[in-house]
C-alpha cells in the first residue's frame, strides 16, 4: 500500500490552507504539509516528495489581472533550485500517478495553467477561464451539487448529491470557444454541476451562484486525477458545519472528496 502524502500549497493571499490541511488529515492522509510558494523556490519544500497536491482557496497575489492570473505566471516561469519550472514539477507529479486538487482560487489557477480541463483533441494551453459572477458581486452561500457518475474523476467516485458553500466573485466558467462546452459533455469531464432542489443542473440564480453554463461547478481532466471545483469542500468537514445539521440534512461532507483521493493512493503499489 502506497502512502498518501499531501502538500497544501499557499501563497500571498491564500486563506484556506489550514482548513484544507485539516480536511486532508481527517480523510486519512498519512502525511500532510503546508508549503508556501517561496518554500518551493528555495527548495525547502519539494513537490517531488508528495503524491497529492492541493491548491486551496483565497486570492493569490490579490487576484491581480484577474483571479489567479498573476499566480499562473509565477508558477509557469519561476524556477526551483534544480532549474525546473513549478509548472513542470506539477506536470511531473501528475505523470507519475499523483493527484491534483484545486479549490476555488486553486481551480482558477489550474484552469489558467492549462491543467484543466486538458480536453483531448484540443490545442494545448488554456481552454477555459473563470470570470465574474453574473450577479456582479461576491457570492457566499450554500449550494446543491450533482456528481456525474460517468465522469472519470477519482475525487467524485461513488458520490451523487453534495452540499457545500461557495465563496467567490469570479466563478463563472467561460470557454475559449463555444465548442469547448460540447467537448466537455462529450468527454464526460463536468464532474460537478449546480442543481435545483430537484437535482436538475441549472444556470439560473441563485441555485447557480455565478451563471456558469450547463451549471458547471467543477471539472476533471481526462485521467480523472486532476480536479477543480468552485465550492469549498474543506468548509464542510464536520456535520455541524452544515446549516441544517440539526434537521439531519447534512449529507456527505466535503471530506468525502479527499477520502476518495486518499483511498485511490492507498490502493497503489508502493
Amino acid at each position: 500500500m502506497a502512502l498518501a502524502k499531501t502538500l497544501v500549497l499557499t501563497g500571498h493571499g491564500t486563506n484556506c490552507e489550514r482548513e484544507t490541511a485539516h480536511t486532508a488529515r481527517i480523510a486519512g492522509s498519512d502525511e500532510v504539509a503546508i508549503g508556501h510558494f517561496a518554500d518551493l523556490l528555495q527548495g525547502t519544500v519539494r513537490i517531488t516528495d508528495f503524491n497529492f497536491l492541493v491548491f486551496p482557496g483565497g486570492f493569490l497575489d490579490g487576484d491581480h489581472l484577474g483571479a489567479a492570473q498573476a499566480a499562473s505566471a509565477r508558477f509557469t516561469y519561476s524556477r526551483t533550485p534544480e532549474g525546473s519550472s513549478l509548472l513542470e514539477e506539477i506536470r511531473s507529479l501528475h505523470l507519475r500517478g499523483g493527484l491534483i486538487l484545486g479549490i476555488c482560487n486553486g481551480f482558477q489557477l489550474l484552469a489558467k495553467l492549462g491543467l484543466l480541463p486538458a480536453l483531448l483533441g484540443e490545442n494545448a494551453g488554456q481552454q477555459v477561464s473563470l470570470s465574474h459572477n453574473d450577479s456582479a458581486r461576491f457570492e457566499d452561500r450554500w449550494v446543491r451539487l450533482r456528481c456525474d457518475p460517468q465522469c472519470p474523476c477519482i475525487f467524485t467516485k461513488d458520490l451523487h448529491q453534495l452540499r457545500m458553500p461557495v465563496r467567490h466573485g469570479e466563478g463563472k466558467l467561460v470557454p475559449r470557444e463555444d465548442r469547448i462546452l460540447e467537448r466537455l459533455e462529450e468527454q464526460g469531464l463536468i464532474a460537478l454541476a449546480y442543481t435545483d432542489a430537484q437535482g436538475q443542473a441549472v444556470s439560473r440564480y441563485p441555485d447557480n451562484p455565478n451563471g456558469s453554463p450547463r451549471g458547471i461547478a467543477g471539472l476533471s481532466d481526462p485521467t480523472g486525477r486532476i480536479f477543480g471545483l468552485m465550492p469549498h469542500p474543506e468548509a464542510f468537514h464536520h456535520p455541524t458545519n452544515h446549516p441544517e445539521w440539526t434537521r439531519g440534512e447534512d449529507g456527505p461532507p466535503g471530506t468525502s472528496l479527499f477520502a476518495n483521493a486518499v483511498a485511490h493512493l492507498h490502493a497503489l503499489p508502493e
